[in-house]
């Protein structure tokens, strides 16, 4: 198995911190002001960008305004990532995340707070929002296409802390190399729970070259983790 460690506090609590240096406070006085001092700026470059980006989703190439949105993006933070994503309720999902990284979502807070209300083109996510059914989802990795259907989970949970540390198995491992491989262990987690749940309730990740025993589907997987701390979730895998 290759482990990979899924959240971003647990590697900042294990690293080594640095002695007799001073620290160096790069960030504004204010965070919150700056925060939304910045997310209105955001809003009204994207309304300037808006017929272009319909533009190109019109012609299903999306990626024509990739380095628009990212350049705004960076305006905000620039260690934020966007992504236009399939809508739950829209036709499209904005998505403007922190990558579970807690300092970031003063920034996203604000995005989200200074966000148009939602139509029917536009919807709009400060995290990546749960896929309704990701046993429908197939993804393209390396031009080989990944149903996740195929995937399966081996979880066990930790009570006290409220986290499950999961074994993810899918059968197309064996043809990846480490960074495609990773890509697929990590991506079935967040498309079934979400991006902040995915990065509240997840311990360890492990990618399992064979399916590991006790293995459950991503939506029982997703039923599972939901009902950490309502009484209803710590069967599989438990003490």
């Amino acid at each position: 198995m290759m482990k990979f460690l899924r959240r971003r506090g647990r590697a900042e609590e294990t690293s080594p911190k640095p002695v007799d240096t001073e620290p160096v406070n790069t960030e504004p006085a204010d965070v919150e002001a700056d925060a939304a001092a910045r997310a209105r700026a955001f809003w009204q470059r994207w309304d300037d960008m808006l017929p272009e980006i319909s533009a190109a989703l019109g012609d299903n190439v999306p990626h024509r305004v990739d380095h628009q949105l990212a350049a705004a993006a960076a305006a905000v933070h620039p260690n934020l990532a966007i992504s236009i994503e399939r809508g739950e309720t829209a036709v499209y999902a904005l998505v403007l995340t922190s990558q579970a990284d807690p300092e970031l979502r003063v920034y996203t807070d604000a995005w989200k707070a200074a966000a148009p209300a939602a139509d029917s083109l536009f919807e709009y996510h400060d995290a990546i929002p749960p896929v309704p059914d990701p046993t429908q989802v197939t993804v393209n990795l390396r031009g080989e296409k990944y149903a996740l259907s195929d995937v399966r989970v081996a979880p066990q949970v930790d009570e006290a802390e409220g986290l499950v540390d999961v074994a993810v198995y899918h059968p197309g491992f064996a043809g990846l190399e480490d960074e495609a491989k990773a890509a697929l262990t990590f991506l079935p987690l967040d498309a079934t729970l979400g991006e902040r749940l995915a990065a509240d309730r997840i311990g360890r990740v492990e990618t399992a070259e064979a399916e590991p025993q006790g293995a459950i589907g991503l939506l029982e997987f997703r039923e599972l983790v939901r009902g950490l701390g309502s009484g209803e979730g710590a069967a599989p895998g438990g003490a």
